[in-house]
């Protein structure tokens, strides 16, 4: 199975959310028409999509979000410049 880690955020030096998914098109919609209004991601309106990596495997997917989680805010924006 194929999964998605991804990081959105909503304006430059803003939030940055970190999230997985088995579906990165439909998850990132969902992010963007804030399908859950009581969300984190709809209060910050995180709306856009900086960062995804395609990761076989959910289970893996799920520990590299963990270490994405856990590093810094430096950590991740060097990722996104990388992309």
């Amino acid at each position: 199975m194929t999964a998605w880690v991804y990081i959105m955020t909503n304006k430059p030096n803003g939030v940055l959310y970190v999230g997985v998914t088995s579906d990165l098109k439909g998850r990132v919609a969902k992010h963007k028409n804030k399908t859950y209004p009581n969300s984190f991601f709809a209060q910050y309106n995180l709306d856009k999509l900086v960062y995804f990596e395609k990761i076989d495997g959910m289970s893996k997917a799920i520990e590299r979000e963990k270490q994405l989680k856990a590093g810094n805010r430096e950590r991740k924006l060097k990722l996104i410049e990388g992309m």
